[in-house]
């Protein structure tokens, strides 16, 4: 999704600064352009070299620097960039940058340059949560440039506290979140749900099934990197949440049922990608299971049907996407779905299929609307993801 993207790194003179070579490497994986310049005092903590052997670039450091490519250099870099990061950022740079002040490669660059800006402050814990710096950094946000807010940890001074740059992957993330998709869907609210539920059968035990929730979380991604709002109703899952994603960890299928519920009004698409569990213990007694007399089977109910529930109530102005998993019959059973829930869209895959499914990297779906069936080939989640996201685009 960066693919020919330039993205322009400004690395500043910060322990942290080795960790920005991974970062360039991700970049340049995904094929952007990755141009590198450093502060002087930058190169007491990394060689330039090592950028120039990973992007393939040279890297800068001096304004006056008489060998490069184009006739005025800042001014050239800065047009051509999509993103600037300045990463780490230094107390210094980020003042300097607050008021304009522009002596040395990088802060002529960032003057000149009209793209968005990150700043990613790296720091002692009493440098930065010193009232000049954080002025200098509501300075810069009252000015359009987007703060990543530091981790905190051990700190390579010995201190712990507030002030650690975050990993590389990180601040790969949010470069992606600001240039991977085009902001079409900002304005509207979505809710998603993810994961498998649990019902409790004992303190110990409980039904669930074998949904990973990567399908749910791939929807709220490609829904977040589409400039959306986004709301994640998660059941247990071992996934990291997507940045600028409000997560709503729940157990049970009447655990997601509320949630949704609760939110559905205010919402302008609902995506229900959770596995929800079908049964739930009948009754307890005594936090033992009631069993039916005479044999020793589970006394079982239906839990909440959620979609069918929230679909008789939709607005029109609304937006509502299921999902099927069948092993046979996968158009039928599941336009049967589509029509008795009062869907707008189901995404139906076969378990059968290789690639398809839970706990894969990748799925095959068939996207059904009331009037156009949409089989998709073998593509990773998050292209799935974003094919229904167009779909439902083109029907809202």
């Amino acid at each position: 999704m960066l693919k020919d993207k330039t993205i322009l790194l400004g690395v500043t003179g910060s322990i942290a600064a080795y960790k920005i070579a991974s970062l360039a490497s991700m970049l340049v994986k995904q094929h952007a352009k990755v141009h590198v310049i450093m502060t002087q005092n930058a190169t007491n903590f990394i060689n330039p070299i090592t950028f120039e052997t990973l992007t393939g670039n040279k890297c800068l450091v001096e304004t006056f620097d008489r060998n490069f490519e184009f006739q005025v250099e800042h001014v050239s870099l800065a047009k051509q960039a999509d993103l600037a990061l300045v990463a780490p950022a230094s107390a210094n740079v980020i003042g300097k940058m607050a008021h304009g002040i522009a002596d040395d490669m990088l802060t002529t660059t960032l003057l000149a340059c009209k793209a968005p800006i990150l700043v990613s402050p790296a720091m002692n814990t009493n440098m930065y949560e010193n009232p000049i710096v954080q002025d200098n950094l509501h300075t810069l946000e009252h000015y359009g440039m987007k703060i990543i807010t530091p981790a905190s940890g051990y700190l390579a001074c010995g201190d712990t506290g507030t002030g650690k740059m975050p990993e590389p992957e990180t601040l790969y993330a949010h470069i992606e979140a600001e240039i991977a998709c085009e902001k079409n869907l900002i304005g509207k609210r979505v809710l998603i749900t993810a994961g498998a539920t649990q019902e409790s059968l004992d303190p110990v035990r409980y039904l669930t099934n074998h949904s990973t929730g990567k399908m749910g979380y791939a929807l709220a991604k490609a829904a977040m990197l589409r400039g959306a709002e986004v709301t994640l109703v998660s059941a247990p899952t071992h996934l990291s949440a997507p940045l600028h994603t409000t997560i709503i960890p729940v157990v049970s299928a009447l655990d997601m049922f509320e949630a949704v519920e609760s939110r559905f009004e205010d919402t302008d698409i609902l995506i229900m990608a959770a596995a929800v569990a079908d049964y739930r213990p009948k009754a307890f007694v005594d936090h033992k299971i009631k069993k039916k007399e005479g044999d020793n089977t589970l006394e079982l109910a239906r839990t909440t049907d959620i979609v069918g529930t929230l679909g008789a109530r939709k607005r029109a102005d609304q937006l509502i996407c299921g999902f099927s998993m069948e092993t046979e019959n996968l158009l039928e059973n599941s336009l049967q779905k589509l029509k008795k829930k009062n869907m707008d869209m189901i995404a139906a895959n076969n378990l059968r299929v290789e690639g398809a499914g839970f706990g894969t990297e990748t799925n095959v779906v068939t996207l059904l609307r009331p009037d156009q069936v949409i089989e998709l080939p073998l593509m990773s989640k998050l292209e799935v993801a974003h094919q229904i996201l167009n779909q439902l685009q083109n029907m809202g």
